[in-house]
Parts: structure tokens; C-alpha cells; sequence
């Protein structure tokens, strides 16, 4: 709604502001401002620095700032130990005058005769020139056949089939059992072919239903139908290959 004219309206009205509000003072400023004065200094750095003046007897001195080398060290060679012993200098004189009654011949005898002989190492001469290669890791030689297990079924496997032996015939007393009681019977084998057979061919009908659909999938109607269709065969797929790998079915009352 429009205000109503008046002549008294076009007389400037002076233009009342209205008060403003009291500056926001924070009530942690007087603790801002003792702790800004106790830090207050510690971050100049105009003026000498206050440290330590070194003495007249601690001037710096030629080469003292070179890094130091570690002390000499006696080297050795890592086969120090077991070097033989340098050969003796010409005026070196022998020790004279030594015996002893140790019988080398009888000594040598003996370790011959108490030592283990040496195991021939199997070779294979592979060229003209006589080259040898071992013959244990070349593969020529057979290993494996003359093993003790060679040739005989592991435990494993001995085991798990007297499991699968022991599950089967609970499973032929429990079924057993329920061919007394009545309440299950076996599928012949006549009857299992019949099924299967009629599994194949409603198979082969949806399929050549399939394989009759249009190229382009460009509507809801054909997307639902390609879907039916192969959702159809995949359960018949796992139907054949259900009865196909169960030879024997038995059917519940």
C-alpha cells in the first residue's frame, strides 16, 4: 500500500544514526598482555652478543680446524693366521741337534690303513677334448627311481582314501536305513536318461530361441527377454551337469 502524499514530506529530515555498540574488549587480555611482557626481549638481537670472550691463550691456531686422522693402525691381511711362515734369511742358522723317535714309516702306515677312502666322483666326459661336468646334477643319471618310496602311493593319499571310503559307507547305512523306513526310493537308470534327455532338449529349444533374437537390444520388451532366456538356460545347464555327475539320485517321499 502506497504512503499518502503530504507537502510536509518533501522537507530533509536530518538522518538519525543509531548508537553503536561497545567495542568487544576479550576478558584475556590483561593475561595476553603480562605474557607478551615477559617474553618481551628475548627475541632481540640488535646489539654485541652476550658470550663468552675467548682468552689470549686460546687463539686459533694453524691447521686446527683440519679434520684429525684416526690413530695408525698394525694392518693385517685377513689370512694372516693361516700364511705360512716367511722363508728364513741366509744367515739364519737351523736349530742343530734335534731328534726324535716318532717312526714316520709306522705312523704313516697306520693313518692309510684307519683312513676312510675317498668316494670316486661320478664325471661325464662331454667333448672330444676330455672336458668333465659332474654327473649327479646334469640329469643323465637317475635319482629318483631308486628312492625306497619310489613307486609306492604316499601316506597321504592312503589316508584320505580310507576317509572317503569310511564317509561312504555311512552314507550307504544311512541310506540304507531310510529304504527300510520307506521314505526315499532310487531313480532308475531309465528314468535318469528320460530326464536328462528332456533337460537337453528344452536346452536346445530356448537356445535356438536365443540364438533367434534380434542383433540390437534398443527396447525394455527385448533386454527382459534376452535375460529370461539366459537365466532359463544357465539353470538347465546346472541341472545336466547335477544328474550327469550324480549317477545315483534318490528321491524323498
Amino acid at each position: 500500500m502506497m504512503a499518502e502524499e503530504c507537502i510536509y514530506n518533501l522537507i530533509t529530515k536530518e538522518e538519525v544514526k543509531p548508537p553503536k555498540p561497545p567495542m568487544y574488549t576479550s576478558q584475556f587480555k590483561e593475561n595476553v598482555k603480562a605474557e607478551l611482557k615477559a617474553k618481551d626481549g628475548s627475541y632481540k638481537t640488535m646489539g654485541p652478543a652476550k658470550v663468552e670472550v675467548p682468552t689470549t691463550q686460546d687463539f686459533l691456531k694453524k691447521r686446527e680446524k683440519e679434520p684429525k686422522l684416526l690413530a695408525k693402525k698394525e694392518f693385517k691381511y685377513p689370512d694372516d693366521e693361516r700364511r705360512r711362515p716367511e722363508v728364513p734369511n741366509k744367515d739364519d742358522r737351523p736349530l742343530m741337534g734335534l731328534k726324535t723317535t716318532k717312526d714316520f714309516i709306522k705312523t704313516n702306515a697306520v693313518e692309510n690303513i684307519m683312513s676312510i677312502p675317498r668316494k670316486a666322483e661320478k664325471n661325464f666326459v662331454d667333448t672330444k677334448g676330455g672336458d668333465k661336468q659332474p654327473l649327479e646334477p646334469s640329469g643323465l643319471e637317475p635319482k629318483y627311481v631308486q628312492k625306497k618310496e619310489y613307486g609306492k602311493t604316499p601316506g597321504y593319499l592312503v589316508k584320505r582314501s580310507h576317509e572317503l571310503q569310511k564317509a561312504q559307507e555311512e552314507y550307504n547305512e544311512y541310506i540304507s536305513e531310510h529304504f527300510r523306513r520307506g521314505a526315499m526310493q532310487q531313480l532308475s537308470e531309465d528314468e535318469r536318461q528320460v530326464i536328462l534327455h528332456g533337460l537337453k532338449q528344452n536346452w536346445e529349444e530356448i537356445h535356438h530361441q536365443y540364438q533367434g533374437l534380434s542383433m540390437v537390444v534398443d527396447t525394455v520388451p527385448k533386454k527382459n527377454r534376452k535375460e529370461r532366456l539366459e537365466t532359463e538356460m544357465k539353470q538347465l545347464e546346472r541341472d545336466i551337469e547335477s544328474i550327469e555327475k550324480h549317477h545315483v539320485i534318490y528321491l524323498s517321499n
